[in-house]
């Protein structure tokens, strides 16, 4: 395998994008040869390109890219095990004695109110269960049809980079303009300075994720401070990526930015059944929020996937319902795991940031090569047959300067997958002394 030490990250990600033909290109639409389709072109001016000019995402790159090398996939943030077996046995059952029909836009009512309660349980927030929930295919399906509910074209919203691939697109598919906001390294904090400056009478959406993808942070409380002061202050609504709620480690716990004084009807917070119960292939989210808020994002999400399955809805409502222990469990499940990886990936040089939740451990490569994040994502899955995703990726391809000296490992997977990957990884670094 051909070191990589020269390549840039652009020169990285275009080569192999390149060679598995991933990025967009002019083509002949397929169809009947030489007729009324057959020899027009895709160009520039045919596409959206908002979409068009963005490579596919890193996730889809980085898991070809392990498959074509039958590597272990650390990159895609999956669990390789199924979640509780009494929600597969439900899902199962609901489909034989249930209604396989469309389900209510909104999302079936069980469901709603299994969300309503569980906002109270956790957290003491009252949410309507009629008007104030909202279902969706996936928390994907969730932050967009929000970005295009509460976006206008002029509109400005803020993210803070870096952040989960999705938000941008989404932002400026709606006619708005993304403001990003670079959170430094090594903390990562959000500066009030540069907040403050970044706003103006444009602003009318911040994202915020907590606990967040990729760094592993629980933004605090003094940030969370920091934030509901802002969207008072100046009348924005703030997207809360909440998906990670119930990963959190070292008995951090995690707080809402909707429980803070006068935020209930400035936010709207997503979650995940997907992470919550380890059955991301269900693409089951929710929204919970204002009603106002929640009836615009509805009418958004109607002319998308308008609804979600019934049965999955009404196993994702029986799981709501488990009691503390199931959720305990499955943060104990992860922080020992998390443990794990980063004992072995520390022994082998790289330099960890710390992780308070999520599926994610942040590396910083420096002490192990001179590569940037793309190319040594590459090599790694290519020689050691071990696959990290770059956190350069997490950035605007236009509008950030992403840092090339950080790479994501997930440590969601079965124990002995994780034991595989360290020894294939130390073979690889023991023969190779780096790269």
């Amino acid at each position: 395998y051909p070191l990589l030490r020269d390549w840039t990250r652009n020169e990285a990600q275009s080569r192999w994008e390149s060679k598995v033909n991933f990025r967009t290109r002019a083509r002949p639409i397929a169809g009947r040869g030489a007729g009324a389709y057959g020899s027009a072109m895709l160009s520039a001016d045919t596409l959206n390109p908002v979409f068009a000019d963005r490579p596919v995402t890193i996730f889809a790159v980085m898991s070809a890219l392990a498959n074509e090398h039958d590597a272990i996939n650390l990159g895609q943030g999956f669990p390789d095990e199924d979640g509780p077996a009494p929600l597969l046995r439900h899902a199962a059952d609901a489909i034989l004695t249930g209604n396989n029909q469309y389900a209510p836009v909104q999302g079936i009512e069980r469901l709603r109110s299994a969300v309503a309660e569980a906002n109270k349980r956790f957290y003491g927030l009252e949410i309507d269960p009629v008007k104030g929930v909202l279902v969706t295919s996936g928390a994907s399906e969730a932050l967009a049809a929000s970005f295009l509910a509460l976006l206008k074209p002029g509109d400005e919203a803020i993210l803070f980079a870096p952040y989960y691939d999705s938000y941008a697109p989404m932002i400026e598919a709606a006619g708005a303009r993304p403001v990003v906001i670079d959170l430094q390294p090594p903390h990562w904090r959000i500066d009030a300075d540069v907040l403050r400056a970044a706003i103006t009478p444009e602003t009318r959406v911040i994202a915020l994720n907590t606990p967040h993808n990729p760094l592993g942070r629980i933004i605090s409380e003094a940030e969370l401070s920091l934030i509901a002061e802002m969207a008072r202050s100046h009348n924005i609504t703030v997207v809360c990526d909440e998906v990670y709620e119930h990963l959190v480690f070292d008995g951090v716990r995690h707080r809402p930015l909707m429980t803070f004084d006068d935020m209930q009807n400035r936010c709207v917070r997503i979650g995940s059944a997907g992470k919550t119960f380890s059955l991301t292939g269900w693409r089951v989210g929710y929204v919970s929020g204002a009603p106002p808020l929640i009836e615009a994002i509805m009418k958004a999400r109607q002319f998308m996937g308008y609804t979600t399955p019934a049965h999955l809805q009404s196993a994702v409502a029986e799981g709501l319902g488990f009691d503390n222990a199931y959720y305990n469990s499955l943060a104990g499940a992860l922080e020992r795991k998390r443990d794990m990886l980063a004992s072995g990936l520390t022994t082998l040089g790289f330099s960890l940031l710390p992780c308070e939740g999520t599926y994610f451990l942040t590396a910083d490569i420096r002490g192990l090569t001179d590569m940037a994040d793309h190319a040594f994502c590459a090599h790694l899955t290519r020689a050691a047959r071990v696959t990290a995703v770059p956190l350069s990726a997490f950035y605007h391809h236009r509008l950030s300067s992403a840092p090339t000296h950080y790479i994501r490992f997930c440590f969601c997977k079965k124990e002995d997958v994780l034991r595989e990957a360290l020894a294939r990884l130390e073979t690889f670094f023991r023969s190779t002394q780096g790269v």
